[in-house]
């Protein structure tokens, strides 16, 4: 049997590879979002026991055209485009990355706030068409303003501190973080995402994308912002009620949002969201960066030769592992 590992995406980073063909592996791609019948086909072709998961959708077909299967590493920490009870069932570990790129992210985050607090673009092609815009203009500055987090795991401290060099005031609710994470980063802790809309001047999303947080941010949470507050979302499109963004930008109650996701990704040609210029948008490449990249790569790459290798897997890194206890199936040792 030949020691394969199916990487759903075009590319891995060259130091994700050598680590890869360091242990005796050798991986084999899949073409950009592939379907999940070609998924199926090259992991029942090549007997591969590992997936490198980036883009895609892994569900229960696709994990029985591999018998061999053993593994599933998430390239980030996104694991909505994997079927977890069903990996589960299966017996196989979902693995994240996590942390690998948060500051890629958070930086992300904090450039497309700036970018839309700030009106670059409209600006800039406000130049370019041959308008001089100052008379009449009137900026906002950030300094002072609320910076409420949606979350508050690696990305989300990473940007909230990066929001302090700003002068930005945090809180955060996030009802699984420790006491200890707020305090490291000077937030006050909201007890409910409600109390957290109150505050959010610029509401910053950073949570997963579940069952109980999908279309979370609608209209009804919407109005419960501050009037000429501003959305960021560098976390997953679904967590957003698109209409409802843009009835809210339209009316003004929304001042802006920037955004590196949506609800179904590329966006239709014609998405209501292009024809504001309120908004602004980056194709989900907030942690595309080479030193993220090799971040990620690396860490997905080792979680998972840990588990083909019997060795101990860190548990916060086992998406399913709640999942994995319930079916009775075996857990990689958690590490210390």
């Amino acid at each position: 049997m030949r020691n394969v590992i199916v990487v759903t995406g075009p590319d891995l980073d060259p130091s994700a590879e050598k680590l890869v063909a360091a242990h005796g592996f050798e991986t084999v791609h899949t073409p950009p979002y592939a379907e999940s019948a070609v998924i199926a086909e090259l992991l029942a072709r090549t007997g591969a026991q590992g997936i490198i998961s980036r883009m895609g959708r892994i569900d229960g077909t696709v994990m029985d055209a591999a018998p061999h299967l053993r593994v599933i590493s998430k390239h980030g920490v996104g694991v909505d485009n994997i079927d977890l009870a069903a990996a589960a069932a299966r017996g196989i570990p979902v693995l994240v990355a996590t942390g690998a790129n948060a500051v890629s992210v958070a930086e992300h985050a904090i450039t497309l706030l700036l970018a839309t607090v700030k009106r670059v673009l409209p600006l800039d092609a406000g130049l370019r068409g041959g308008r001089w815009e100052k008379p009449g203009f009137l900026g906002r500055e950030l300094a002072g303003a609320r910076m409420a987090l949606m979350g508050m795991g690696a990305i989300a401290q990473a940007t909230g501190r990066m929001g302090k060099g700003l002068g930005l005031q945090l809180c955060g609710y996030d009802p699984y973080a420790s006491q200890t994470a707020f305090e490291q980063l000077g937030a006050s802790r909201c007890d409910s995402f409600d109390a957290l809309l109150e505050q959010s001047d610029i509401l910053s999303l950073h949570c997963p994308l579940t069952d109980q947080t999908r279309g979370i941010l609608n209209a009804d949470a919407i109005g419960r912002m501050p009037a000429g507050s501003y959305v960021i979302n560098t976390a997953r499109g679904g967590l957003i009620d698109e209409a409802a963004l843009v009835a809210a930008i339209r009316s003004g109650h929304l001042a802006g949002a920037g955004l590196d996701t949506f609800a179904v990704e590329p966006p239709a040609p014609g998405h209501p969201f292009f024809a504001e210029p309120n908004i602004v948008m980056t194709p989900h490449i907030g942690g595309v960066t080479r030193e993220a990249g090799a971040r990620v790569g690396v860490e997905a790459v080792r979680g998972l030769l840990q588990v083909l290798g019997g060795e101990a897997v860190a548990s916060e890194r086992i998406a399913n592992r709640a999942l994995l206890a319930n079916a009775g199936a075996q857990i990689p040792k958690a590490g210390e």
